[in-house]
């Protein structure tokens, strides 16, 4: 007998209806088939992604039986051998990895995953040789703002990424230990952080860093309650960023996409984290001048309204190639000079630039190869978009241009030319 648990995954039975219609069909009426023909064992990781693997073919490993969540038991088998077999059975089934929020395939990255967490700007980590560090645990949003950057969100149909906490950690440690001087760690990610299981470990586990003086994370607040208010207070190098872009139960709704957004609940956060916290808070509206222009007053006075005053970031809405844009923008001319009305009317300070977050230069990582170079790679998983791929060189990953990732194809090696390669993030191109 051996006994499986564990901390990231769970275990539920599913029953496979169109299996079952496809078996009913092939039999006949007065045929039977086995029950365990048409069930599945749903597997879920870090609670927002899942795949399916059919029981006859766990059942092959052992007659087994979930005992609970997160603990599997198989009968006759040992427990080397129930781990090793399951293991095997899990790495095949998670190339079917899949985000339950949006049903988009999803790539677990991990220790074992041989993919490098430097190189992409969509997960792992960023440097761009600044005493800020970002780290990007997941991709995946709960919200479907309308002024996206990237489109993240329950529109999405984009790959998704999730990376395991404890390799983040490692190479985040190696980062900062080559840095070798004080930094802050931002988690700012394409979607919304507290959709990551191991969020609050992560935190904690970046607090104990020695180098690190401060934490910081953006959210929009819908995940969160007093409870994980409380939690994540005892941390005192964290301090979160708050968007907020209406008080308007209506407009507010429009801007996120979604009809399932409470601005009285995030207001109710905004206001407890802001006392309970012993960094002040930032309350970041981004102003699209055609839709929520007269909106930003009320958030100045509901900001200056709390016990505690949060700081007040407004953020300029840019249009991106690669985002929602539902307006033109405004000139950054435009927008300051507007910001200073508003810091003259409501006496608040609202331009925030780099040395009011002491953002400084910072040691120069060296990057393996140059654009314009033609280097030799291996293909491992697809990239956020269509038609690119993630492939992996001298510890670091790149993004490959007009190259769609097909399973059969990986650790294929390639040639690539690099397109890229400001800070360590890279973009190649198949030759």
């Amino acid at each position: 007998m051996a006994k499986l648990s564990f901390k990231t995954l769970s275990f539920e039975e599913h029953k496979n209806s169109d299996k079952r219609r496809e078996l009913e069909r092939k039999t006949g009426k007065g045929l039977q088939f086995k029950e365990s023909q048409v069930k599945e064992l749903q597997v879920n990781l870090l609670r927002l992604f899942y795949t399916m693997i059919p029981f006859e073919e766990v059942e092959k490993i052992s007659p087994f039986k979930i005992i609970d969540a997160h603990t599997i038991e198989f009968i006759d088998i040992n427990q080397e051998k129930a781990e090793k077999k399951f293991s095997f059975l899990l790495a095949k089934y998670f190339a079917n990895l899949k985000n339950k929020l949006t049903d988009n395939p999803a790539t677990y990255i991990h220790q074992n995953s041989e993919i490098p967490l430097i190189g992409n700007v969509s997960f792992g980590i960023v440097y761009r040789n600044s005493s800020i560090i970002e780290i990007k645990p997941i991709t995946s949003c709960n919200l479907d703002c309308v002024y996206c950057s990237i489109s993240e969100g329950l529109s999405s149909k984009k790959h998704d990424f999730v990376v395991e906490k404890d390799y983040l950690i490692e190479e985040l440690k190696k980062l900062i230990s080559f840095v070798d001087e004080k930094v802050e760690v931002h988690i700012g990610m394409q979607g919304e952080p507290f959709l990551y299981a191991d969020i609050e470990e992560l935190i904690a586990e970046i607090e104990t860093m020695e180098n690190v003086h401060s934490i910081s994370i953006d959210t929009n607040g819908t995940l969160l309650n007093k409870k994980i208010i409380d939690n994540l207070a005892k941390n005192k190098k964290l301090h979160i960023n708050f968007s907020l872009d209406s008080l308007d139960k209506k407009k507010a709704r429009l801007i996120a996409g979604t009809k399932g957004y409470d601005v009285n609940q995030i207001k109710e956060i905004i206001s407890y984290a802001s006392e309970k916290f012993r960094r002040e808070i930032i309350v970041a509206p981004v102003f699209v001048e055609e839709l929520n222009k007269e909106d930003i007053e009320d958030i100045i006075i509901f900001v200056k309204s709390l016990k505690k005053q949060p700081i007040l970031g407004i953020q300029n809405f840019l249009r991106y190639k690669t985002g929602r844009n539902p307006s033109k923008g405004i000139s950054f001319e435009k927008f300051y000079a507007w910001l200073e009305e508003l810091e003259k009317k409501y006496n608040i300070k609202l331009k925030l630039n780099k040395e009011f977050f002491n953002v400084r230069k910072t040691k120069l990582l060296p990057k393996p190869f140059q654009e314009e170079e033609v280097i030799t790679a291996a293909l491992k998983c697809p990239d956020r978009f269509p038609n690119t791929s993630i492939a992996v060189a001298q510890e670091r990953n790149i993004s490959v241009l007009g190259c769609p990732f097909k399973s059969e194809k990986n650790e294929k090696k390639v040639k690539i030319k690099i397109i890229r390669d400001k800070h360590n993030i890279f973009a190649g191109k198949l030759l």
